[in-house]
């Protein structure tokens, strides 16, 4: 199921919160992207709902009996679990209230316009939370265009294991270490095997990296034995926020055979605060990626005509790097790399529907990432691995900086946005980490 385009995508409505219609920002009346927040007058964390440079409290509009009635108590609760459980009738009814109570033409100046605007919440005065409560994550490797750059490293005769073309390939994560963004990341120590070494040694991290990625939270999800089918995948898909899955790749290259990746990754994830609904990105769907003659098409329950019409995102990712000597210069961060989620192997739905496909029950904020974004362009390179090859070729940054890896006091940064010409931008807001030195 695909969504449809309705009123509240119409570019030419305008809120009345002002700083919603900068046609550059990134949360514009089209967008209502959801997250968790607290105050420091209202400690308690509630959900909310991002409009320009302001978060509406839904906990508050609901209380004052302003949203639909299926929706009041899950914009209660202390994440949007209760929320992505609904599914996507309920999710749709809410995003058209707001749309209502926040648009210019449908709350005019009034006592209805003054009672939403008491619930409304400066950005810069709230903190942000992870969005849900995520009791399993699940990261893909559904680039083949990262999957071939990174297998030419290490298997330059054949870069692409037999099975990539046929299955989305994944690993279970680690849950316990999602972070939400903002939070710093402290440089991991494990056992890495240098060259020239006659034994592993353990220590912090020479090779710590950033990946780009797109999470999708899972809503209503499956019970227990039964499987989603490809054709209603996208009604367990919440929505998108960003993912940097931090890899250490020297500990990464020692431990990953034969079970794959450990304690390389586990260490940090994080995610962007905001969820971005799949409805909200509905003028933006693109074709499936258009596999070259000679592959495999996919088999019969990863395939679906409209998957393959409209399964792809046309998302721009962008990834930026800011070190401390820039930091004390005042030198702004530096674009390091643009690439975008339409060319990715897989898509969602398909991530979705392999994942459940032996019977895995997925459950209401369960996260999957999608494996680091890269397209065929070497600036649109999703890591460092891919960027530097492996470290050969390290990054030039402004002030004369070179990065291989990264390094401590670093800080990456992640952007997301999608514009089309009779549309409003819409933005995925940012996913910052800063890297700490290694605990000691």
């Amino acid at each position: 199921m695909m969504s449809t385009l309705n009123f509240t995508h119409d570019a030419t409505r305008r809120s009345w919160v002002e700083t919603a219609n900068d046609p550059t920002g990134d949360f514009p009346l089209q967008n209502l992207p959801t997250g968790i927040f607290r105050t420091a007058a209202h400690p308690l964390p509630r959900p909310g709902v991002a409009i320009g440079d302001q978060v509406l409290d839904l906990a508050e509009v609901g209380s004052a009996g302003m949203l639909p009635t299926e929706v009041i108590e899950a914009c209660r609760q202390p994440t949007l679990n209760a929320l992505m459980a609904l599914g996507p009738a309920a999710w749709s009814a809410l995003r058209g209230r707001l749309s209502e109570l926040l648009g210019a033409d449908t709350c005019p100046d009034g006592p209805l316009r003054a009672m939403i605007a008491d619930c409304l919440v400066p950005l810069r005065e709230a903190t942000l939370l992870l969005p849900a409560r995520v009791g399993d994550y699940t990261d893909f490797y559904a680039s083949i265009h990262h999957a071939t750059n990174v297998g030419a490293m290490f298997r330059p005769d054949s870069p692409l294991l037999p099975n990539y073309k046929w299955v989305p390939v994944g690993y279970h994560g680690r849950a316990s270490s999602l972070i939400v963004s903002g939070t710093p990341v402290r440089r991991p120590q494990g056992q890495s095997n240098p060259a020239g070494s006659p034994a592993p040694v353990f220590g912090p991290s020479q090779q710590l990296d950033y990946e780009l990625e797109l999470a999708a939270f899972v809503g209503p999800g499956n019970p227990l034995g039964t499987p989603i089918p490809l054709a209603r995948a996208e009604e367990s898909i919440f929505g998108v926020s960003l993912l940097n899955d931090w890899s250490a790749r020297d500990l990464q290259s020692w431990e990953y055979q034969p079970l794959g990746p450990f304690l390389a990754k586990n260490f940090a994830t994080t995610v962007s605060p905001w969820v971005v609904s799949l409805e909200a990105l509905a003028p933006f769907r693109s074709a499936a990626f258009a596999r070259p003659a000679g592959d495999p098409a996919p088999l019969p329950y990863l395939a679906d005509a409209t998957n393959t019409a409209q399964g792809g995102l046309d998302l721009t990712l962008e990834v930026l790097l800011l070190t401390p000597q820039m930091r004390a210069r005042d030198v702004p961060a530096h674009l390091v790399s643009r690439g975008n989620f339409s060319s990715m192997y897989w898509t969602l739905a398909q991530l979705l529907t392999h994942h459940a496909s032996n019977g895995c029950n997925l459950l209401p904020g369960d996260l999957l990432g999608s494996g680091t974004v890269s397209s065929p362009e070497k600036e649109a390179r999703g890591c460092l691995l891919e960027l530097t090859t492996r470290g050969r070729e390290p990054l030039t940054l402004p002030g004369g900086e070179s990065r291989a890896f990264l390094q401590d006091g670093d800080e990456v940064i992640f952007r997301g946005y999608t514009a089309r010409p009779g549309f409003a931008r819409i933005g995925l807001g940012e996913c910052r980490g800063t890297i700490l030195p290694a605990s000691t």
